[in-house]
């Protein structure tokens, strides 16, 4: 394992840290039968991969740290509902959480919003997710560390707020690209919850974290702060050529349009992708 591959609790979060919570999640992409093998090779951790329907994330362990690493998108085209999930119905997708979820959930409190399609996949995997977390965390207390891609960043978070309710010390949340998980009230109640825990990467080309939305002018999403910002601003034209073909849409996007962004948004795919970040953050 690279020494510049190590995560130290007792520091605040800086590039080291980010760095080796961003190789987490390019490695979470890997199949189990490789995975596992590359997580003790570059990070020192013992891992398995746990997969259930589209929801993936590896679990790594050393004697200082837990480390879930949620799988993001790896293609667009494949997730079932993504595209819907951020453009179609994204106002109709803000929930109050029903059941266990909604039990874990309560203390957000009443007027906060999440998004149905990310708690979903959330729920599909905690069961068999969460036994092993607090099996390890049972055996030995130590930091836990979440972080995802795209998609699996939004899990991250709604997973990290369910380890705390259950009483497992989240140590801080690491997401790169993530998309939206709910409205102001829920994004309120994460900073409260977290208090400078948590660190969201964001190139400024890339325009999955400016989704969930409704329209690009008005948005009933908000984000958990704080934000991470890399890349330049020379790369911020996507969002620019995003908003002027939403010019005009105050409410839901029209079909039209939906198609227009969704091919703009997959020809800036390589601002997205993991290896993108990855590559800044060791710049």
């Amino acid at each position: 394992m690279s020494e510049s591959w190590r995560l130290d609790q007792s520091a605040t979060h800086d590039s080291n840290q980010a760095r080796y919570l961003g190789r987490a999640c390019e490695l979470a992409y890997l199949p189990a039968e490789v995975g596992h093998l590359e997580f003790k090779k570059q990070l020192g951790l013992e891992a398995q991969l746990i997969s259930v329907k589209n929801t993936q994330v590896y679990i790594g362990r050393s004697e200082q740290s837990i480390v879930l690493a949620f799988r993001g998108s790896e293609s667009f085209a494949t997730i079932d509902g993504f595209r819907d999930w951020l453009l179609t119905n994204a106002r109709n997708f803000l929930i109050l959480p029903e059941g266990q979820l909604g039990t874990d959930f309560v203390a957000a409190g009443v007027g906060a919003r999440f998004h149905s399609g990310f708690m979903s996949a959330l729920a599909d995997i905690w069961d068999e997710m969460f036994a092993v977390v607090d099996r390890h965390y049972s055996e030995q207390e130590r930091p836990i560390w979440v972080t995802g891609h795209s998609l699996g960043g939004a899990i991250a978070l709604l997973c990290g707020w369910r380890l705390q309710q259950h009483f497992l010390n989240v140590h801080q949340i690491c997401t790169f690209g993530a998309p939206m998980i709910g409205n102001e009230a829920a994004a309120a109640a994460f900073v409260r919850e977290f208090p400078d825990k948590i660190y969201r990467y964001v190139d400024v080309g890339d325009i999955v974290p400016k989704l969930p939305t409704v329209s690009l002018f008005s948005n009933s999403y908000a984000h958990c702060q704080r934000e991470m910002v890399v890349g330049n601003t020379a790369d911020s034209s996507l969002v620019e050529k995003l908003r002027s073909l939403a010019q005009g849409t105050k409410e839901e996007i029209s079909e039209a349009v939906q198609n227009s962004l969704w091919s703009e948004i997959r020809h800036g795919m390589p601002s997205h992708m993991m290896g993108n970040y990855l590559s800044r953050l060791v710049k």
